[in-house]
């Protein structure tokens, strides 16, 4: 028996390669297939099985073309319809792959269809159990994705995935394995580590979830404070339902070198170009207007959360042999219409000698010296702004920052920083496209600014 986890930092995803006597089994995969497949093919091994825990809200499953490409049959758990072929597996269903063989526990809370799968090895023994967003590690996934059009409510999403974890998980050994489908850093829950597995004993321990809570205690615990999700996962969730293109026709689409001109062309038709480079590139010199996510942050749930038209055409602008990654990381999050790439990249433009725009800017030790009375914007979470903030800095979280334009002045100059100095400079340069004209960054964030000495405030200690 193999094993694999591969995770995905970009995402906090984790994927799952499970292989016994020859036969593979892929449980909730990514949308490009060829990782898997090359995979079982270094392995000698056949792909019988492709495993989805529920209809992922937070990135595009690559189910649909897996199974095209290796024949291998999709299953999901009771209750899931889907607009393509799949195995709808019964509660307890089991599933042999070589030697072991895979058990269907479903377990309905964070999804209607939301199901475990439960490994059992070579002698019938639990081995290990595949939990999707049902259990993370320290935690367990958000109530209130799947409650619009239906009946149930965050609540009752709560109220069952309660009775799931008692009744399906918990009396599992504590030697088993919790393999689940996120880390630290998604959306789907509120406080999971950055521990990627553990022990089932160690979670019914130290997992607030698995404690001596009430039902009642439970649902209030999970339905407090949850922040709203990405305006993309509703999107992404009917893509993996419903269906998508073919990762393959979107490379033979979106691989496409554009010239200075015809990308000026198409910026003007409403075309938007985004800008993958570092932030500090991006601040030296960039496309007027162009939009700024760098591919060395969390470029894709960024770009999930703030574009808010899936079909939205986008030109690339990438360092040099990094577009096609871009393109992909796009695709996992349902973004397929990428149109092209500018062919050299930043320097073309500027050698072609188009206009180019800078990011206005301070370091934190000029921000300290000068002591400015301009109002500061700052784009971190709430979490994080309640914790520790600048005197009168107005919250202006970025995540939500386009439902919340009409709290910022056009005419008004603003200081604007984050963490590091990642997230302000998306937020720039989204709010210069918009014709914000007065808007400074401070370098290096919060972290630079209190190594500097700036005063700040704590409402958490008060």
């Amino acid at each position: 028996m193999y094993i694999e986890q591969l995770y995905t930092g970009c995402l906090a995803e984790a994927a799952y390669y499970i292989e016994s006597n020859g036969e593979a089994a892929i449980i909730d995969p990514l949308r490009e297939t060829e990782p898997y497949i090359k995979l079982a093919e270094e392995r000698g091994a056949k792909i019988k099985y492709i495993f989805e825990t529920h209809f992922h809200a937070d990135f595009v499953s690559g189910h649909i073309d897996l199974s095209e490409k290796t024949g291998a049959p999709i299953v999901f758990g009771p209750t899931a319809e889907t607009d393509f072929e799949i195995i709808q597996a019964k509660d307890g269903q089991e599933f042999t792959l070589g030697n072991v063989r895979l058990r269907l526990l479903h377990t309905p809370g964070h999804t209607p269809e939301s199901s475990c799968y439960l490994l059992l090895d070579e002698h019938g023994k639990e081995h290990s159990i595949y939990t999707g967003d049902t259990l993370f590690i320290g935690d367990v996934g958000r109530p209130d994705l799947a409650q619009k059009g239906g009946d149930m409510t965050a609540e009752d999403m709560a109220a069952t995935l309660y009775d799931s974890l008692r009744e399906k998980i918990m009396p599992l050994p504590d030697h088993i394995i919790v393999y689940p489908a996120h880390g630290a850093g998604s959306a789907c829950g509120k406080n999971m580590s950055s521990e990627t597995s553990a022990l089932l004993g160690d979670q019914k321990q130290t997992n607030y979830a698995l404690g001596d809570l009430t039902k009642e205690e439970f649902v209030k615990e999970l339905t407090t404070g949850i922040l709203p999700p990405p305006q993309y996962f509703s999107k992404a969730a009917a893509q993996n339902k419903k269906g998508y293109k073919s990762i393959d026709e979107v490379y033979e689409a979106s691989l496409n070198a554009m010239d200075v001109a015809e990308v000026e062309r198409a910026q003007a038709n409403g075309t938007l170009v985004l800008d993958t480079r570092r932030e500090g590139e991006y601040s030296e010199g960039h496309i007027p207007n162009a939009w700024y996510i760098g591919l060395h942050g969390q470029f894709a749930p960024w770009a999930g959360a703030l574009i808010e038209d899936m079909h939205q055409p986008m030109i690339i602008v990438a360092e040099a042999g990094k577009e096609q990654e871009a393109i992909m990381r796009l695709a996992r999050v349902g973004y397929d219409n990428v149109v092209g790439h500018l062919e050299g990249g930043f320097e073309a433009w500027k050698a072609a000698g188009r206009a180019v725009r800078s990011v206005p800017s301070i370091t934190p030790e000029e921000y300290v010296a000068s002591k400015p009375s301009t109002q500061v914007l700052d784009v971190r979470k709430p979490s994080e702004y309640d914790n520790c903030h600048l005197p009168d800095a107005q919250l202006f979280t970025l995540d939500w920052m386009l439902n919340h334009m009409d709290e910022v002045e056009k005419n008004t100059p603003y200081l604007i920083h984050c963490k590091g100095g990642y997230r302000s400079v998306i937020a720039w340069s989204i709010l210069a496209s918009k014709g914000f004209e007065h808007i400074t960054d401070i370098k290096k964030g919060f972290d630079g600014l209190k190594a500097a000495g700036a005063e700040y405030v704590q409402p958490s200690m008060a």
